[in-house]
């Protein structure tokens, strides 16, 4: 099976599938078309992600999940405009961002179940879908055994930001998934080097974020984003006016990197 064929089929999928539309919020799209890069299953910065500076421990590699692992297939999902610019306003995270937080997060592993099933079934190859693995857990509420974005920065789709957001050609405000195969698929070069190489370090993701849970830290302006208050704001706030759905992504809109990758210094 073929890189070619693989895109083909997620374009289509992306394009013409009932689950990715919100009919009562009239969102014919919830994302666009996606990025798709390739990682070897035996790249060696997979094993970096074992360190406590970076996932840690609980972090399982491509070939544990995945007998004769080769490739990893990582994508990125844009956000449509009309999600986005709903949830560029200040305050409230926007009703659409929350449904394409969400029900976005349903079509993605409608997705992902999809390229897996295509794999297993129309090829010698097996494939697995970390995040959809029964094995699959979080630890103490913010520690996995897989990472979507590490690996997507991995496969060459893009570095990070100072929220730790992913910045990819078409932005951060979006959703990753991964699939771990068999397939010997050509891996996409990294056009990077650098963690933070995409980010501009203009610091309005700090600004936008209602819980201040984005802090500039050191003399280098990296930041870190304190996942306890990050969580206790959706808990506390979100989530019990919006349930069943939750989400917040204002430090993925109205930013430089909402649909691209900034220019330093802009």
């Amino acid at each position: 099976m073929q890189y070619e064929v693989i895109v083909d089929e997620m374009n289509n999928y992306v394009k013409h599938n009932h689950l990715n539309t919100v009919e009562e919020l009239e969102i014919d799209r919830i994302f666009e078309p996606p990025l798709v890069g390739i990682a070897s299953a035996n790249d060696p910065l997979f094993v970096r992600l074992k360190e406590a500076s970076v996932v840690g421990d609980a972090y399982t590699l491509p070939g544990e999940w995945l007998e004769g692992a080769e490739t990893v297939i990582s994508y990125f999902l844009p956000f449509s405009e009309k999600i986005r610019r709903a949830n560029r306003k200040k305050g409230l995270p926007a009703l659409e961002w929350l449904y394409g937080r969400i029900e976005g997060q349903e079509f993605n592993a409608a997705l992902s179940t999809h390229i897996m099933d295509m794999i297993n079934n129309e090829s010698s190859a097996r494939a697995v879908a970390p995040s959809l693995d029964p094995r699959f857990e979080v630890k103490d509420g913010f520690i996995s055994r897989w990472s979507e974005r590490h690996t997507a920065f991995i496969a060459g789709l893009g570095t990070f930001s100072l929220s730790r957001s992913l910045i990819t050609e078409k932005g951060s405000a979006g959703r990753c998934g991964s699939i771990i195969t068999g397939l010997d698929l050509p891996v996409t070069k990294r056009p990077y080097s650098e963690l933070y190489q995409h980010c501009s370090f203009c610091g309005e993701c700090l600004e936008r974020c209602p819980s201040r849970a984005i802090k500039p830290v050191g003399e280098e302006k990296r930041a870190g984003m304190e996942k306890p208050i990050c969580r206790d704001y959706i808990n506390k706030k979100i989530k019990p006016r919006f349930e069943p759905r939750f989400g917040c992504g204002k430090c993925q809109t109205a930013v430089q990197c909402e649909d691209r990758i900034p220019v330093a210094g802009r």
